[in-house]
């Protein structure tokens, strides 16, 4: 039997996107299955679609492709299609072009079986259609996510399709209500999600870890508040929220405005999501509707527990309260919220034990398991289909529905046309996948497949990047497994120390200068979330695993004789202070930090427009200072001017670096973010203060020319 999928972008990472993936890739192992994509706006997707699974793009939506399609003239016309609001106002909302390519698809297809993923997709399903096959809708949201035009216009298209599946039992009773005379068979089928390859959380690292799109529905306002709450009591727990949207900037404010800057971190989109949900102890769902909530099930599967606002509908049919989660009523606020969080922070018992069976939950979303109940309503649609042949066509309102939508939607779409079989592409080139695990030690443990390796005996190599010296580390790689499908390598942090720097992975023939660079497909760095700096005899060091923004494997590493890690910066109206704790080598000379200690605010421009600060101790090794911004406002001279932190122990003291390489986050800029401050300067107008990260994880003041508005 054929499946196809009809998505309307196969490209990105959200929730539809990653069902379909999932269930495609289970359902291959029995059928033909592919994803045609009506539009596809990149070079490949985000997301791993499983090699036996067809991805099929209709519309080029790539500006620097020879098969760009957004000059076509019927890409500028309207679509004939009733409104999707959820695509009609994006990058790329339905067209003519549209309408014609997709009708064109499902009239040529070969499938058995076409699963429409949104409304506007199954409204072409109905419409275009061929009564051959088996045709069912899906319903990501909820029949109340729509606006009533839209919900109108696709409960019509309803009428002709042979089954409508939503993700929630609560959501398939309110269609079942809606359409009591409509013959298709509505029903509830979960999202398969499948057990990730990660090292499930250890539940250690009083980091609470939430994700989702950042738009109002998802109320990350409510959790940023109750957190507020957790954070008086807790205050060595944090917060982190992963994904992107419109709330971002509002959020931000939030955050600044309550003080959590130092303890709630925007971390932006990251695919695979699952890498961060180990990360965490709790998990928190926090939203007014949830259709399904694939991030419950995600969390689950690496052993958090999630505390989820029982809200309509997805959350209370998934988590089993005081089981493998917890529900907390809408209607008890931020304040019942909060409370929640406690109870586990407060109980670990309870969390462990909460984090085991939501493991045992989530197994039953197993996209094979998800897989077994499509292939089950197919068979039973196409039984039905048999016995149909021998009854009369439907009447009544049924078919005053269907001719409605048949007159809503024109037949303007041409034939499909032949082509000649263009020419065979050029062969891809190699690819090495590889799956890096920080160790509990701190290493790196890095796993590729054997089958995708070159021949010969083989090393692993890692080269820092832009060095003179060319400077690397070989390994011979090795295989461990059993069966020899894997192929592992381990830089031992005790024996490996890399020299500061970003280092590139390869893998390369032994005794030649031929090498592959290794493409991320896991990255693994949940060890390192509670793992302190180490020191030795070389230095104060960190390694951190990453893949890079065009998706290789990297290693951030740092290397220094010395480093002042920071705690935490508080920005007051004309100054901040920053708490840090000093780290040196172990062959260093054990003293403690005198009087004598100052902090330098190194000026990029020139050393006459240094700042000397106080280095207040607190204990042996930590220490505070405050920078005031009428300093650095008597000292500004372009138009950014930027000062680098500097710990001396005394005045002839070599300078110690101030940041933050502790941890699992290679770049710290864009995620340990601090409020701005604005101060007029004489002549330059106003300027806008902020300490940041830089690109080494160092602490620097930016003083920056602010335009206002008149």
């Amino acid at each position: 039997m054929k499946i196809s999928f009809l998505i309307y972008n196969a490209y990105g990472i959200g929730g539809t996107i990653r069902s379909t993936v999932n269930l495609s890739r289970a359902l291959s192992e029995r059928h033909t299955v592919e994803i045609a994509s009506v539009y596809q706006p990149a070079d490949a997707p985000q997301l791993d679609i499983a090699e036996n699974v067809r991805l099929v793009p209709l519309i080029d939506w790539r500006p620097e492709s020879a098969g760009y399609d957004g000059e076509e003239p019927a890409a500028k016309d309207p679509s004939a299609m009733w409104q999707d609001t959820g695509v009609a106002f994006g990058p790329m909302p339905p067209s003519r072009l549209t309408d014609e390519r997709v009708a064109a698809y499902l009239r040529s297809t070969d499938a058995d079986v076409v699963i429409a993923t949104r409304p506007v997709l199954n409204g072409y399903l109905a419409r275009y259609g061929d009564e051959r096959l088996v045709r069912i809708g899906q319903e990501h949201l909820t029949f109340n996510s729509h606006v009533e035009r839209m919900r109108e216009d696709q409960n019509a298209a309803l009428a002709e399709l042979d089954a409508f599946v939503t993700v929630s039992e609560a959501d398939a009773g309110i269609y079942r209500d809606a359409l009591p005379r409509v013959s298709t068979r509505i029903l509830c089928i979960p999202n398969g999600v499948p057990s990730p390859a990660v090292e499930p959380s250890d539940n250690a690292s009083k980091v609470i870890v939430a994700a989702g799109r950042l738009v109002e529905v998802k109320r990350y306002d409510r959790l940023i508040d109750a957190f507020a709450k957790v954070a008086a009591e807790r205050p060595d727990w944090s917060l982190r929220i992963y994904g992107r949207g419109k709330q971002k900037n509002a959020l931000r404010k939030r955050i600044d405005r309550l003080g959590l800057y130092n303890r709630v971190r925007l971390m932006g989109a990251v695919s695979p999501i699952e890498t961060e949900w180990a990360k965490g102890a709790i998990a928190a769902v926090s939203s007014d509707a949830e259709s399904f909530g694939m991030t419950i099930v995600e969390a689950m599967h690496c052993g958090v527990p999630v505390v989820a606002t029982d809200c309509p509908y997805g959350p209370g049919e998934i988590i089993t309260n005081g089981e493998d989660g917890v529900l907390v009523p809408l209607d008890g606020g931020v304040d019942a919220y909060a409370a929640a969080l406690l109870r586990l922070i407060d109980d670990r018992d309870t969390l462990l034990r909460m984090a085991a069976k939501a493991r045992t939950t989530a197994a039953t979303y197993d996209p094979a398991v998800i897989a077994g109940r499509y292939e089950r309503l197919i068979e039973e649609l196409r039984a039905g289909r048999r016995q149909d042949r021998e009854q009369p066509r439907p009447a009544g309102l049924l078919r005053r529905m269907r001719s409605s939508l048949r007159r809503a939607l024109p037949d303007t779409t041409p034939a499909p046309q032949v082509e000649e079989a263009p020419e065979a592409a050029p062969a891809a080139p190699a690819v090495t996948r590889a799956h890096a695990r920080a160790t509990a030690q701190g290493g790196v443990t890095v796993r590729l497949r054997t089958a995708e390796l070159p021949d010969g005996p083989l090393d692993f190599v890692t080269r820092l990047r832009r060095d003179p010296e060319k400077r690397e580390i070989r390994l011979p790689l090795l295989t461990t497994d059993e069966t020899g499908a894997w192929t592992t390598v381990t830089l031992q942090r005790a024996e490996h120390v890399l020299p500061e720097g970003r280092w590139d992975c390869y893998v390369a023939v032994r005794d030649t200068d031929k090498r592959r660079r290794l493409t991320a497909e896991l990255v693994e760095q949940a060890r390192l979330v509670t793992l302190p700096l180490a020191t030795g005899s070389r230095g104060v060091s960190a390694l951190i695993p990453y893949t890079t923004s065009d998706g290789y494997l990297a290693l951030r590493a740092w290397l220094r004789p010395a480093h002042a890690e920071v705690e935490e910066v508080v920005v007051g109206q004309n100054a901040f202070t920053a708490t840090a704790a000093l780290h040196r080598a172990t062959t260093a000379q054990a003293t403690e930090l005198t009087s004598e200690a100052v902090v330098v605010a190194a000026s990029r421009q020139d050393r006459a427009y240094d700042i000397v600060m106080p280095a207040r101790p607190l204990d042996a090794t930590r220490f505070e200072f405050t920078l005031p911004y009428p300093n650095a406002l008597a000292r500004r001279s372009v138009e950014q001017d930027l000062w680098d932190l500097r710990l001396l122990t005394a005045p002839d003291a070599r300078p110690i670096p101030i940041g933050r390489i502790a941890g699992d986050v290679p770049d710290r800029k864009s995620t340990d973010v601090h409020p701005a401050t604005l101060m007029d300067h004489p002549e330059r107008g106003a300027t806008r203060f902020r300490p940041y990260f830089n690109a080494g994880n160092n602490l620097t003041l930016s003083a920056r020319d602010h335009e206002t508005e008149d």
